[in-house]
């Protein structure tokens, strides 16, 4: 009952006053959601429109909700299963998941891992480039963006 009411809430609140370049809506059911986040301005996800599913767990506030990538993103942090390796998506005492955080939150929070990866905790082990060639990982990540994510 809890995660109905304030999962309405919270959608009604992200449709009313949504964070710049983060829409969300329902899938169907209750606790299934998409959401499209656009890439940040310079950034080599720039004019990229990104899909995500968010499946909202039982539990939820208690429980952060499982948010995945549909499309493809070349980002460290980010696999190719489209898991995304950020703090507030996990529990503690491992990761930074509250109560008080909400799904217009965890969009914002992806949206900033975009534009600033965490090279020190990398989910791609195979991205390092991001740390020890740049200009060669904002060119893979600039083509995966015009491939996948472009309009």
């Amino acid at each position: 009952m809890q995660r109905a009411s304030r999962l309405t809430r919270e959608l009604s609140l992200l449709a009313t006053e949504p964070p710049p370049g983060i829409t969300c809506w329902q899938n169907g059911q209750l606790h299934d959601l998409r959401a499209q986040v656009l890439g940040g301005v310079d950034t080599p996800y720039e004019k990229g429109i990104f899909n995500l599913e968010i499946i909202v767990p039982e539990r939820y506030p208690f429980e952060p909700p499982k948010i995945r990538f549909l499309t493809p993103i070349y980002h460290p942090n980010i696999d190719s299963a489209g898991r995304i390796c950020l703090d507030v998506l996990k529990l503690p005492p491992k990761g930074a998941w509250r109560p008080s955080l909400n799904i217009s939150t965890l969009l914002t929070s992806i949206q900033l891992l975009m534009a600033e990866p965490n090279p020190d905790d990398p989910l791609m082990a195979n991205i390092v480039q991001y740390k020890y060639n740049k200009q060669l990982f904002l060119l893979n990540a600039r083509e995966w963006t015009e491939k996948y994510a472009g309009q």
